[in-house]
């Protein structure tokens, strides 16, 4: 008899590795599909699976390599993620027995293959134990021994290489990005306050921790978030406290008239709001209908009346917006290197070659909507990425074509509101955060218009 809960799990990774859904989306999808079979044990397990596997990915194929002489492109794909999901139970996960993992993988591969990939799947796994990890570090080649111990793709080690990043650090960043992110959420101080949504989280069994920043709670063994009582009633927001960071950084005031040009789904939109105490304007921008859907829905959730989510391109040019707004918060698209422990598909979806194409999206998106902002204005440019070409590169390419803007210092909105980012100000001209225990990777920088 097959497993319910892993059938379920290769599912969501066939469909992932075929490129029909990130693990996130596909996650969340299949647990409210399956909502009245699933308890909250079988919603941690299939997390962790799917989680795992997609973060371990490259890893878990040396290790199939060192077993089976079959080349991995040969093998089919449910007969690839059988292998990839049982040994990541036998290689990572402590407290799933060997034998439990073995028979469910042959038990997979009776109903997704033929006689011949069922034996061959009995074989590999009986071979397989948690040696066959430590083998890896025996590469000579100082790159591939990060890349498969790691499970990070070289051509991001490389890209880091020739950014001058030594490869102690780089290891660093690479581990960094395999730990379970944590996860954050955001006070709606518009409806509660933090200790008031700490009592009401603690009654709904959730223990939750102050963040690094005044408005954030660090959550401990939750699943399944939106179906708490107090995220439907819009108490809070699930959002990391780096991306919570650019609102801070951007300082809205009340009765200013704001634009968030790449807002979808809407999480830093919704803070600038509440931070201006529902009172102003918070215009949101995205290129799509159904996720400027996504930012209306946050919005009316959280009880925020001020954002005017509309469905515009931000690299196309609108005469009507020419110096009217006050701020504008552009956390423009980008390859998200810095959030591959909570999104590890990027991983093998991006490729070196999406570098260029996206930095250019990035500097069209800068440099028509900073023609948006009033004199004396200010504008926060941000990404998830730690790439410097998406980053510091773009900001002092616009500053030489842009002689009407300048850097602003951040260094006393954090000491005021963030110190813990203090130590990651390059310059006092802009933050550089690799990812590290507490949040994901990312950069900020703040320009004002002269």
């Amino acid at each position: 008899m097959i497993d319910k809960v892993r059938e379920i799990a290769l599912k969501i990774l066939y469909k992932i590795d075929k490129g029909e859904g990130y693990s996130n989306i596909s996650l969340n999808e299949v647990i409210r599909e399956n909502k009245d079979i699933l308890n909250r044990k079988d919603i941690s397990f299939i997390s962790e699976i799917v989680y795992g596997v997609t973060t371990w990915r490259l890893t878990i194929d040396e290790i199939i390599k060192l077993h089976s002489k079959i080349k991995l492109k040969k093998i089919s794909t449910w007969i690839l993620n059988i292998l990839r999901m049982s040994i990541y139970q036998i290689v990572f996960l402590d407290k799933v027995p060997k034998s439990a993992a073995v028979n469910e993988g042959v038990n997979l591969a009776k109903r997704y293959g033929n006689r011949g990939s069922i034996g061959f799947v009995n074989a590999i796994l009986r071979n397989v134990n948690k040696d066959d990890y430590k083998k890896l570090f025996d590469e000579k080649d100082e790159i591939l021994k990060i890349s498969k111990t790691t499970s990070m793709p070289i051509w991001i080690i490389e890209e880091l290489i020739n950014e001058g990043l030594d490869k102690n650090r780089i290891l660093n960043i690479c581990k960094n990005s395999n730990i379970r992110p944590k996860v954050s959420v955001r006070v709606n101080n518009l409806k509660t306050n933090k200790s008031e949504l700490k009592e009401i989280l603690n009654k709904e069994k959730v223990v939750s921790k102050d963040g690094v920043l005044d408005d954030f709670l660090v959550l401990e063994k939750v699943n399944d978030i939106e179906n708490l009582k107090s995220f439907k009633d819009g108490l809070f927001t699930v959002q990391d406290e780096a991306a919570g960071l650019t609102a801070l950084v951007l300082e809205p005031k009340e009765e200013e008239q704001i634009l968030d040009a790449c807002s979808s789904p809407g999480g830093k939109t919704t803070y600038l709001s509440e931070i201006m105490k529902n009172n102003g304007e918070v215009i949101a921008w995205d290129i799509h209908a159904h996720r400027v859907k996504l930012v209306r829905d946050n919005a009316k959730r959280l009880g925020i009346k001020i954002i005017n989510a509309e469905e515009n391109d931000a690299t196309i040019y609108k005469q009507e917006y020419k110096e009217k707004l006050d701020k504008i918060l552009l956390d423009v698209p980008c390859l998200g290197v810095g959030v591959l422990k909570r999104k590890p598909d990027i991983k093998w979806q991006k490729r070196k070659e999406d570098i260029d194409e996206i930095i250019d999206l990035q500097y069209s998106i800068l440099n028509t909507c900073s023609k948006y902002l009033k004199k004396g204005g200010e504008l926060v440019y941000s990404t998830c990425s730690i790439f410097r070409k998406e980053n510091r590169d773009i900001i002092f390419k616009f500053l030489k074509e842009n002689p009407d803007f300048e850097i602003e210092k951040i260094s006393d909105v954090l000491k005021n509101k963030a110190k813990f980012f203090l130590n990651y100000l390059v310059d006092n001209k802009f933050l550089e955060v690799y990812q590290n225990e507490e949040t994901d990777g990312f950069f900020i920088c703040k320009l004002s218009k002269k």
